[in-house]
């Protein structure tokens, strides 16, 4: 028998020289990046009752660290520091959300039965207005809409996935605890994950802790600011328009303005449909003018102030966001979608050490 020579042996990395196997080994690669990153994804999901607790815990710390830094510098011991600020938050933020309840609870049916009455009438406008449309296609779209709601895919967040009230007390308590010891020891939990890395690893690992804090941080003040001037804006318009579920409607204003994008003109839909039963269909379309205009407002000038470099998101960016986080934990993972990307997206930006221009 003939032994081989070397023109006779092909080595396996010889296919992959030419231009075709350095493809396949990159779609390789890809392939088993993204099986990696799905087998990750499905092992949180089964978690979510850790995760979710321990990511709504970290954007909150994010958020009164530096309160709680401040006390420090002025010779407050770390864990009295944390206590008094979780303490006062909890004061003041229990204080305005039982104020809240307190003034709306008996508006809320009356709420209810005005958006589901103003539902009725815009459909009755559309199939007997000036341009009558199909009653089966709109009862088709309806259904659809009722039916993603009350899925099992809309209701796979947090709240609906733990519906059980023990569970759901035990990821709050859970989340309380992980940010008190966030805020109190996160520089020492940071310090401790980055032991095994030197050099420019460790450098790497410095810039990323920081860029997390502070776009957290950024991102739920900012946030904060904008849902409260949006509340303030479209509840005074719907006060000077006498709309009677004025209150109630601003609280979930300022509450449906930390989904972005789509937490506005939810909020405003709302309200218009409120207000068509209410108070006729021309204050309803002024109000659907005031909520358009303080958005345009909001998008244009006030969310590049306040945001600064905390969102700075394409649009499309945040729409797939909030679609991948509403499948994944509902309208929990519809909240925490946003700050997600957009920390992810600066992390990605500092990963390499900046270099000088000069």
């Amino acid at each position: 028998m003939r032994s081989k020579t070397a023109d006779d042996r092909h080595p396996i990395r010889e296919l992959f020289a030419d231009r075709l196997g350095r493809v396949s080994l990159r779609s390789l690669q890809v392939i088993v990046i993204v099986t990696l990153a799905c087998v990750v994804v499905y092992a949180l999901v089964q978690v979510k009752l850790v995760v979710i607790p321990a990511l709504i815990a970290l954007i909150i710390s994010a958020a009164i660290s530096p309160v709680v830094n401040w006390l420090r510098r002025r010779g407050v011991p770390s864990a009295l520091a944390t206590w008094i600020v979780i303490l006062v938050g909890v004061l003041i933020f229990g204080g305005i959300g039982w104020l809240l309840v307190f003034a709306v609870r008996n508006q809320w049916p009356e709420l209810v039965k005005s958006a589901s009455d103003g539902l009725d009438q815009l459909q009755h406008y559309l199939t007997h207005g000036p341009l009558p449309i199909d009653q089966h296609q709109l009862e088709s779209a309806r259904k659809s809409v009722v039916d993603f709601v009350t899925s099992a895919q809309f209701g796979a967040g947090a709240l609906t996935g733990v519906s059980v009230a023990t569970q759901l007390i035990t990821g709050v308590l859970l989340g309380f605890v992980i940010m008190f010891f966030f805020v109190k020891d996160g520089q020492q939990i940071w310090n401790f994950c980055l032991r095994p890395f030197h050099g420019e690893r460790l450098e790497r690992g410095r810039r990323i802790g920081h860029t997390v804090l502070d776009v957290l941080a950024g991102y739920v003040h900012g946030t904060a600011v904008i849902a409260l001037v949006d509340a303030v804006a479209i509840g005074a318009g719907l006060f000077i328009l006498q709309v009677p579920l004025a209150l109630p409607l601003a609280v979930i204003v300022f509450l449906t303005a930390f989904i972005p994008m789509i937490g506005a003109t939810i909020a405003g839909v709302l309200a218009a449909l409120v207000t068509l039963v209410t108070n006729g269909p021309v204050v309803a379309l002024i109000v659907v003018g005031i909520v358009v205009l303080v958005n345009q407002l909001e998008g244009n000038l006030l969310q590049p102030v306040v945001m600064a470099q905390s969102l700075k998101l394409h649009p499309l960016v945040i729409l797939i966001a909030l679609t991948i986080g509403t499948i994944l934990a509902g309208v929990v993972g519809a909240i925490l979608a946003v700050p997600i990307a957009a920390v992810t997206w600066a992390v990605i930006k500092v990963w390499n050490p900046p270099t000088d221009t000069a």
